[in-house]
């Protein structure tokens, strides 16, 4: 799939066959047999279905609030690491960069979510967003600003499209991202080697009109990235998947929010340049 963190996760992927009414089967009291069971209390019968029904914060199941308050608090630790690290160190950002790549490879994998080590990515990507952020100002004022914004556009528009069902995941729609990201992928990878090799200058094969192409490209990925993110999610919410995994849900939408924030940032850069 598109986002490891979610594609790798045992639990947000195809609902899962249950027998007929579910949990609430298994809650009612078992059929008594003609020989020798014991009536059921009367009193006790009339509360239990009485009763409300549980609800999934009853049940310790995902639910969207869960989601929401998961990923709202990441990012809020995100951005204030980031302002941070704007204003009293920026040169910490190639740090970042790494911590937050090896700490997003080790939760992307893990089984089971680590609300530490989640919340360690996300500072991290804190100081990288925060130093690197501060050296695209530092070369075009308000960049960052346009950014951010269109950032917030991106995924207002990709979560209205995807809960109004005007843009729905299929396997077309799987198949188009999977090849479209390997491809991406493959496009970084060897621009950055001819880059540091001194192959190539400046933004290499990311440069000049070639470069918005490529951008814009990796925004419309990342676009589709975001749309499985909110499927993904969907799944878990509707099979009742534990609600641990928020923080999983939060991690990966905060891993596919940084990416696209970079590509944005990018791009911006590149069209104010004129370059």
């Amino acid at each position: 799939m598109s986002n490891p963190v979610f594609s790798n996760s045992d639990v947000f992927g195809e609902p899962r066959r249950t027998g007929r009414g579910g949990a609430a089967t298994a809650a009612r009291p078992a059929q008594y047999g003609a020989y020798g069971a014991q009536a059921a209390d009367a009193a006790s019968l009339q509360n239990m279905y009485e009763a409300p029904s549980a609800t999934p914060v009853d049940t310790q199941r995902l639910t969207y609030t869960d989601v929401i308050m998961k990923t709202g608090g990441l990012l809020a630790l995100l951005v204030v690491v980031a302002a941070a690290t704007w204003s009293i160190a920026p040169g910490l950002w190639i740090g970042g960069m790494i911590v937050g790549l090896v700490l997003g490879l080790v939760n992307a994998f893990k089984k089971n979510p680590s609300p530490v080590l989640i919340t360690l990515y996300a500072a991290a990507q804190g100081v990288f967003l925060g130093g690197i952020s501060k050296f695209y100002e530092s070369w075009q004022d308000g960049v960052v600003l346009q950014a951010v914004l269109a950032t917030l556009s991106v995924f207002a528009v990709a979560l209205f499209l995807y809960s109004s069902g005007k843009v729905r995941v299929t396997p077309k729609f799987t198949r188009f991202l999977l090849i479209g990201m390997v491809g991406y992928l493959v496009f970084s990878l060897v621009n950055v080697v001819l880059v540091w090799t001194g192959v190539l200058e400046g933004w290499g094969m990311r440069g000049g009109t070639m470069g918005i192409v490529v951008g814009i490209i990796a925004v419309v990925l990342a676009s589709m990235s975001l749309i499985m993110d909110f499927d993904f999610i969907k799944r878990g919410v509707e099979q009742g998947v534990p609600a641990k995994f928020a923080w999983s849900a939060a991690f990966g939408l905060i891993v596919t929010l940084v990416w696209l924030y970079l590509e944005l940032l990018r791009l911006l850069a590149i069209f104010n340049s004129g370059d």
